[in-house]
């Protein structure tokens, strides 16, 4: 469960991590191929089936989008993000996330020796149940919907979140664990935001004999517990910094926090935590326990600890941004390459009933994938006859070189056609 500032796990207001070993993915989730479509509402419930393990390539994850099948109505994967299905930057030991992970998993390490399995490599592709239903996601949640997850069929979704492996993890016996892994979600799109972002979720479960002799319950034991490890963890990734704790709501802890930190002049949300429902324990058969788990969204940490400002960087293969980076180099700062101005283009149009931003920004990264900066809505007004229209600013820009007039006009065109063609909205 993690919760961070530019992307959360299922610990956030609206959302618990992965090293893994050949025997513990044949028992957790598989990978399937899929194939893309437009959005669209979910389709009368189906059993879901198990993706086939044979398509899954271990340590590289290539799944094959043609032998899956293309025509199911629920289906809104677009080819964008199929194409990230595999990349796994968490594994990558010189890159940004790759070096926040094997920090974090140093602190573990350390101060838990051979205490806490990691897992990393876990398939993404994970059943509706896994993903909302095994962490108490209740059946209304706004998280559930079309507008916000990537949905294969109407059972089988990309996980939004690294809490979807919990249940199958605490099942096979796990009672320490870290989790890592890319998410997939819906959503707008500025320097913070992106659709496939990276969590890493910890969970540790207690037996009444670790606090009986302490003098509390077994839920304040844990607590004291968890804030006492992540205080240490915050330290070991940003130093000598001051924290405060925050009571706040997440349907799968009681209670539940939030750690923030004051670093650069300024208080930053580190990540969500809290005790575990014990019905999450008991559905694992963990009848007499107690947990707790936290989340943390690695881009946001990342982008603060290495100073990188724009979440595409993280997606960038150009040797000015990769060959700044080193494995162990916590923290190293980034030097900015691009100097290029970005360009605005706008545009409206009469909204209907089925219109939503995330549907927007998708039909917009489809078309210029990651040369877009920002979509922003910059005007709104509804006229006397009750129709609403509004106006969206896109920014263009590249972070390796300058777009010319004509490749950006030429972007902008297709939009204009993808939006009224897809979106089924009247252009102004």
């Amino acid at each position: 469960m993690a919760i961070s500032l530019a992307q959360s796990t299922l610990f956030s207001k609206t959302s618990l991590f992965l090293r893994s070993s050949c025997n513990v993915l044949n028992r957790l989730t598989f990978c399937v191929p899929f194939s893309s479509s437009s959005a669209s509402p979910l389709s009368t419930k189906k059993k879901w089936k198990p993706p086939v393990a044979s398509v899954l390539e271990l340590g590289g994850v290539k799944i094959a989008k043609d032998d899956v099948v293309r025509d199911d109505p629920t289906n809104n994967v677009p080819d964008t993000i199929f194409a990230k299905l595999g990349m796994q930057l968490h594994r990558r030991k010189q890159h940004p996330i790759g070096i926040l992970k094997n920090a974090i998993f140093e602190y573990f390490d350390a101060n838990y020796p051979n205490k806490f399995d990691t897992f990393d490599d876990l398939c993404p592709i994970v059943s509706v149940k896994q993903n909302f239903d095994d962490v108490l996601v209740p059946a209304d949640h706004v998280s559930r919907s079309c507008n916000d997850t990537y949905y294969i069929d109407s059972q089988t979704v990309l996980r939004c979140h690294t809490s979807a492996h919990q249940a199958e993890l605490l099942r096979g016996g796990h009672t320490h664990f870290l989790v890592t892994g890319d998410v997939y979600r819906r959503d707008s799109i500025d320097s913070t935001h992106y659709p496939v972002f990276h969590q890493m979720e910890g969970v540790r479960v207690f037996s009444p004999k670790d606090w009986e002799a302490s003098g509390v319950d077994g839920t304040d034991y844990a607590a004291q517990d968890l804030k006492k490890c992540l205080e240490g963890l915050a330290r070991h990734l940003f130093g000598a910094v001051e924290m405060r704790w925050i009571d706040t709501y997440f349907p799968f802890t009681n209670p539940s926090y939030e750690l923030e930190i004051y670093f650069q002049d300024k208080w930053l949300e580190v990540l969500g935590c809290g005790v575990t429902e014990q019905e999450i324990l008991k559905r694992s058969g963990k009848l007499d326990n107690v947990a707790w788990a936290f989340g943390l969204g690695l881009e946001r940490l990342a982008m603060v600890l290495f100073d990188i400002p724009d979440i595409r960087l993280f997606w960038s293969t150009d040797e000015r941004f990769t060959s700044q980076f080193s494995q162990g180099q916590l923290g190293v700062k980034f030097k900015p390459f691009s100097k290029y101005p970005p360009c605005f283009k706008d545009v409206s149009f009469w909204i209907n009933e089925s219109f939503t931003e995330n549907n927007l920004c998708e039909v917009v990264r489809g078309v210029a994938g990651d040369l877009v900066e920002e979509v922003s809505l910059i005007d709104n007004f509804t006229n006397k006859k009750g129709m609403t229209s509004q106006c969206y600013r896109i920014a263009y820009r590249s972070m390796e070189r300058s777009l010319t007039d004509e490749e950006i006009n030429d972007l902008q065109w297709q939009v204009r056609d993808q939006v009224q063609n897809k979106l089924n909205v009247v252009l102004r």
